[in-house]
């Protein structure tokens, strides 16, 4: 089965990609084709849900096939759940994820509580027609300073208590096993599943 996705990012395509290959060849993840040409639907949703939602409704009617679409970002709970639905473009429209990371550190100088989460939800739609949703989250904590390499976005920052090191450390194919992406790509997948019979 061919699934679109509407995503840029090419470090989420290729999360998505890794964890369709756990399910063999059943579904394959593709690019929505001329997603590059289609207008972005306004993400005027005020949680991760409304928000993919939004997504996948716009972005489905340019398939026949069933698409999908995620909105997630980081929930730190001594900023008051800030960045939030706002994590890509925390530091600005067009901030870098170095943008982000360095504002992100500034807010947290003196904090004592460390705590947060990962939050992704999918939504998975065909021909205009939302389906179902898939939520996942991950546990963490927040560190002074990034490291490790690997991942994008806020994952050199985020330490995984399970992992005993953060999501920019961690390894790729280890990180989707209990990641909020992964949580939430493998739910849908597991719900497609029977479609295939």
């Amino acid at each position: 089965m061919i699934l679109h996705c509407a995503t840029s990012n090419p470090g989420k395509l290729r999360e998505f990609q890794m964890a369709a290959s756990h399910f063999g060849a059943a579904f394959r993840v593709e690019v929505l084709p001329g997603l590059k040409s289609i207008a972005p639907p306004d993400e005027t949703g005020a949680t991760f849900r409304e928000n993919a939602i939004l997504k996948a409704l716009g972005y489905s009617k340019h398939t026949g096939e069933y698409l999908f679409c995620d909105d997630s970002g980081l929930v730190i709970d001594a900023l008051g759940g800030e960045p939030g639905v706002h994590s890509a473009r925390y530091a600005g429209p067009s901030a870098t994820d170095r943008d982000n990371n360095e504002l992100v550190k500034k807010r947290m100088l003196g904090q004592a509580n460390r705590a947060a989460r990962f939050v992704c939800v999918v939504a998975l739609a065909r021909r205009g027609e939302v389906i179902e949703t898939f939520e996942g989250t991950v546990e963490g904590l927040m560190l002074d300073q990034e490291r490790g390499s690997g991942g994008f976005g806020y994952d050199p920052l985020f330490y995984c208590p399970s992992f005993g090191c953060t999501l920019a450390e961690a390894e790729a194919s280890h990180k989707m096993d209990v990641s909020h992406r992964g949580q939430a790509i493998e739910k849908m997948f597991a719900f497609l599943a029977p479609r295939l019979q």
